[in-house]
């Protein structure tokens, strides 16, 4: 059985830039989004090995705490 495992981001920010698209494979500590938030570029890591089901993020685009990112499965 598989699970999915959904990115989200804990406060507001900018999408600087998306390091994977649907389909890649990822292992864990990869980066997958920076995030620009307070003139700071944030780094967001996998958590575990898996495949990207969806990036529902675009570069350049505001997230707002809690919003989800992409979703992996493993």
């Amino acid at each position: 059985m598989s699970e999915e495992a959904v990115s989200t981001w804990p406060r507001r920010g900018t999408i600087w830039k998306i390091k994977v698209n649907a389909g890649d494979s990822v292992d864990e500590g990869d980066v997958l989004v920076i995030i620009e938030s307070m003139k700071m570029e944030m780094p967001i890591e996998a958590n575990d090995p898996g495949t990207v089901k969806e990036v529902r993020a675009k570069e350049g685009q505001p997230v707002n705490e809690g919003d989800v990112l992409l979703v992996i499965d493993d």
